[in-house]
């Protein structure tokens, strides 16, 4: 695995194939998507072209960016229709999900979260495992809109208190409420900026 650079060339988004109830979500994705996209920075993502996934690459896409869609076979009716895969800037398709997250992460220089489900919850807290074993130091974000994140935050917090998480300079997620207060960040953690007056870190792990 690669460790982290100064150079944030490209971020990886991890986010629901499902648009949820909170239209914020979405215009959240579209945000950040062309956030990225006038910083010159490439969307990594799971390949979808419904929901926020959908969301997320198209404002990249519209606003001049490059969209990496890298996607297991069999998951390609589901979370996408051929036509619009055809209209991303590259497509890989793989043969599993284990391949599919493996390259999402060479191909990353960091990784944002945001809302979604159980999927999107798997491979962001793969990605801070990874973390915690000393594998990377890629920024980690979550975009903690409309306080999605809160209750997994809480969880944090718990498993902390009990003992079970004790690897604070190894797993530091930064926790951002606004979606146009994401790529500012990553690119300052990136740059080496300390932590005071960015955004809330989850400190307690």
């Amino acid at each position: 695995m690669n460790t982290s650079s100064t150079a944030i060339k490209s971020i990886c988004v991890y986010c629901g194939s499902q648009p949820g109830r909170n239209p914020a979500y979405r215009a959240a994705a579209q945000i950040l998507g062309r956030a990225m996209a006038e910083s010159g920075i490439d969307l990594v993502y799971g390949g979808g072209t419904k929901g926020i996934m959908g969301a997320v690459a198209d404002a990249v896409l519209s606003s001049g960016g490059r969209a990496i869609g890298i996607i297991p076979e069999f998951l390609m009716d589901k979370e996408a229709s051929r036509h619009s895969l055809g209209q991303l800037s590259e497509l890989h398709v793989t043969r599993d999900m284990h391949e599919r997250k493996h390259m999402m992460f060479e191909r990353s220089d960091a990784f944002v979260t945001l809302p979604g489900g159980i999927g999107t919850l798997e491979e962001i807290i793969e990605i801070m495992t990874w973390a915690q074993l000393g594998r990377h130091t890629k920024p980690m974000v979550f975009a903690n809109i409309n306080g999605f994140w809160d209750p997994l935050n809480a969880l944090l917090g718990h498993m902390t208190g009990e003992g079970f998480i004790h690897t604070a300079h190894l797993v530091r997620p930064m926790v951002i409420d606004q979606a146009e207060a994401i790529v500012p960040a990553i690119l300052a953690q990136a740059a080496g900026g300390t932590d005071e007056g960015e955004p809330e870190l989850i400190s307690r792990m």
